[in-house]
């Protein structure tokens, strides 16, 4: 069963996809998310959650506090899970995009992104999450914080210039890296 750890949401059950999804466990996104609050990247933020599978990284993100959160998504299945997990927890600001994450960082953005989660399947081979990695460069805040959750037998993303590594943390067979634009 996956639900949200805290916030306005806290407890609430979400849906998963049948299959082709593989959901953070609660102990991670628990600790996740207080070192983000510990890094003032949570509440009244633009948060981003590419490889959203069921929205709950960026729904757990919108139950904290996020001002607006774009769940990106391709799975078709996926992609609807999220929109009813959205509609079940009522939270404002939140919209599902059903798209390739690569595709989706390709675009200008209005207002850049606070957070972005990136949570792929772990076979997305590492040549992939370097061009959508790449993608977001100019799309950050200048204290943004990106989190990128991988298998911990992955090794650390390569960020490309202008992103720089902040933190790695550690959670059993997950890690998670966290980068920040670099100074200018």
């Amino acid at each position: 069963m996956t639900r949200i750890v805290a916030g306005s949401a806290g407890g609430r059950v979400l849906a998963v996809p049948r299959k082709g999804t593989r959901p953070t466990s609660e102990r991670v996104r628990e600790a996740l998310f207080s070192r983000l609050e510990h890094l003032d990247v949570v509440e009244d933020v633009r948060v981003l959650d590419l490889y959203a599978g069921s929205g709950a990284l960026g729904l757990e993100a919108a139950s904290r506090g996020a001002r607006a959160v774009t769940l990106v998504e391709v799975g078709r299945d996926a992609a609807e899970v999220c929109r009813r997990n959205v509609a079940a927890l009522g939270l404002a600001g939140v919209v599902v995009s059903a798209e390739r994450a690569e595709r989706f960082v390709e675009r200008p953005v209005v207002e850049p992104w606070d957070l972005v989660l990136v949570d792929p399947p772990y076979d997305l081979s590492e040549d992939d999450l370097a061009v959508v990695l790449a993608g977001l460069v100019g799309a950050l805040a200048p204290a943004a914080v990106v989190a990128v959750e991988r298998s911990s037998r992955a090794p650390e993303p390569r960020w490309p210039d202008g992103v720089v590594a902040l933190d790695r943390r550690s959670y059993g067979e997950t890690v998670v890296w966290f980068a920040e634009p670099a100074p200018a």
